[in-house]
C-alpha cells in the first residue's frame, strides 16, 4: 500500500491538525471513479476527513486533488485482494486521525456470465473483492468503532443484489451476499452504537456502465434495455448515488441500521 504523489494540502491533513480538530473519519473503498470517487469527494464536502483507496495510484493523485479542493483527507494505493490489505487501510486511517467513524465498502467488480457458463476461478476472484474484502474490513474497523463509541458501515450492493438479473449470477450472488452483511453487523453491534446500512443503487452512469454499453453488439440498444426496465426512464448518476450514501452515514440516519436504501430509478418496484 503507498500514497499517492499529489499534493497532500499539508495545513489541512497532517495528523496533529485533523486529531485537533475531531472531524469524523471514514474510509472509502474502490474510490478513483464512478460512485466510489463521488462518494469520497462529497464526505469530504460534508466535513469527513477521507481515506479513499483504489488500486490505481494516477487516478487516486486526482481524487486526493479533488478532495483537497473542497475538504480533508488522502488517498492511498491499495488492492484489497492482497491478504493483509484490510489491516493496511485500517492501520493508515488510525495514523492519521486516531479514529474511524466510517467504512464505505464500495469497491467491486462485475463478470457477465450464466451459471453455465461462469468461470469459477473468475468467480473466486470476484467474491473475494466483492465479498471477503468487505467483510475484513469490517472486522478491522468494528474493534475501533467500539472502543471510540460507535460509528457507520456503508455497503454498496446493488438492484442486483435484491432481484435476479441475467447473465451475472457471480455478482448477483455477491452483491446479495453484502445485504446480509449488513443485517448482520447491525444485529451483532447496535447495542455499541454501530450502524450498518445497504445502499442499492440501481444502472449508474460509471465508467464500468459506460464500458459495457460501448462494448455491446448494439450499444444504443443496450442503452436503451437499461433504462426502459425503470420507471424514471433514466439510469443514475455517481453524484446521486453518493448524496444517498452520504445521508446513510450521517446523523440524520441514526435511527436506521440493517436495512436497504434502494436508488434505482424504480426498477426494483415494478
Amino acid at each position: 500500500m503507498r500514497a499517492t504523489t499529489a499534493d497532500p494540502g499539508r495545513s489541512r491533513s497532517r495528523p496533529d491538525h485533523v486529531r485537533e480538530s475531531r472531524v469524523r473519519t471514514v474510509i472509502v473503498t474502490g474510490a478513483t471513479r464512478g460512485i466510489g470517487s463521488a462518494t469520497a469527494l462529497e464526505l469530504a464536502r460534508r466535513g469527513w476527513w477521507v481515506l479513499a483507496t483504489g488500486r490505481d495510484a494516477e487516478e487516486g493523485a486526482d481524487v486526493e486533488k479533488w478532495m483537497q479542493d473542497v475538504g480533508t483527507g488522502r488517498f492511498v494505493a491499495v488492492d484489497l485482494l492482497e491478504e493483509r490489505a484490510p489491516e493496511q487501510v485500517t492501520a493508515a486511517a488510525l495514523e492519521a486521525t486516531g479514529r474511524i467513524d466510517g467504512l464505505v465498502n464500495n469497491a467491486g467488480v462485475i463478470h457477465p456470465a450464466p451459471l453455465d457458463e461462469l468461470d469459477m476461478d473468475v468467480y473466486d476472484r470476484l467474491m473475494r473483492l466483492n465479498v471477503r474484502a468487505a467483510v475484513a474490513l469490517g472486522k478491522e474497523v468494528v474493534p475501533p468503532m467500539r472502543r471510540q463509541g460507535g460509528g457507520a458501515i456503508v455497503n454498496v450492493s446493488s438492484e442486483a443484489g435484491l432481484v435476479g438479473f441475467p447473465g451475472q449470477v457471480a455478482y448477483n450472488i455477491s452483491k446479495a451476499a453484502l445485504v446480509m452483511l449488513t443485517k448482520s453487523i447491525a444485529a451483532d453491534y447496535a447495542s455499541d452504537g454501530i450502524r450498518a446500512l445497504t445502499v442499492a443503487p440501481g444502472t449508474t452512469r460509471t465508467p464500468l456502465v459506460d464500458a459495457l454499453i460501448a462494448n455491446a453488439p448494439d450499444p444504443g440498444e443496450q442503452e436503451a434495455a437499461l433504462t426502459r426496465i425503470r420507471p424514471q426512464q433514466r439510469l443514475g448518476t455517481p453524484e446521486e448515488v453518493a448524496a444517498v450514501i452520504a445521508f446513510a452515514m450521517s446523523d440524520d440516519a441514526a435511527f436506521m441500521t440493517g436495512t436497504e436504501l434502494v436508488c434505482d430509478g424504480g426498477k426494483t418496484a415494478v
